[in-house]
């Protein structure tokens, strides 16, 4: 049975929202680069500091949701149940943050995003984080003894997948499309692991 957070855990989570929310409204009004911390901090009626404590960096800010991304992905790994395979789990995981990440009025973030260097540049970095956490958790799912290059490729196959389906015109089946590519290539590389899932 899981807990439900207390007062201070709800507070803390509505704080974060709060500021997410604010920094977002403001660099789609006025541009990322035109926003600093501090008017997200003051908009927000929030310390900088307290900011901080809730985002490494401005960047952060945009992908506030990548905890929670990584999270998903790994748990899609290993908490599907004994006889699910792992690349149908993986492929309903990557089509439900697809379909969040496509969803009516995401397109003028990415345009920003995909706008701004550095917003890319901490893109970039996330998706090679959450593809080593993947792996990691393929791993680990599968009893392998490591991170087997299998598994860090798979992985990576997996993060690509959400991305190219995310800027494709129809993003479901580009899902469908690439995650049939994963199949056949999970099925070659590491036919021991079938049998374990």
């Amino acid at each position: 049975m899981t807990v439900p957070p207390g007062r201070r855990e709800r507070k803390k989570a509505a704080t974060r929202q709060k500021i997410a929310d604010t920094a977002l409204r403001l660099f789609l009004e006025r541009g990322y680069d035109a926003v600093g911390i501090r008017d997200v901090a003051t908009e927000a009626d929030v310390a900088v500091t307290t900011l901080f404590s809730h985002f490494a960096s401005k960047e952060a800010l945009v992908f506030e949701q990548d905890d929670d991304f990584e999270r998903r992905l790994t748990q899609a790994a290993t908490g599907r149940p004994p006889h699910e395979p792992l690349i149908p789990a993986l492929r309903r995981e990557i089509q439900a943050l697809v379909r969040h990440c496509t969803a009516d009025g995401a397109a003028p973030i990415w345009r920003m995003i995909d706008a701004s260097p550095a917003l890319r540049e901490y893109e970039e970095s996330m998706r090679l984080r959450h593809a080593e956490s993947l792996a990691t958790a393929i791993a680990a799912g599968l009893d392998l003894p490591e991170t087997t290059m299998a598994c860090r490729a798979i992985a990576r196959f997996v993060i690509d997948a959400y991305s190219l389906a995310r800027e494709a015109p129809d993003p479901q089946a580009a899902v469908d499309e690439v995650f049939r590519m994963i199949e056949a290539a999970w099925q070659v590389t590491c036919p021991a692991a079938l049998d374990r899932g």
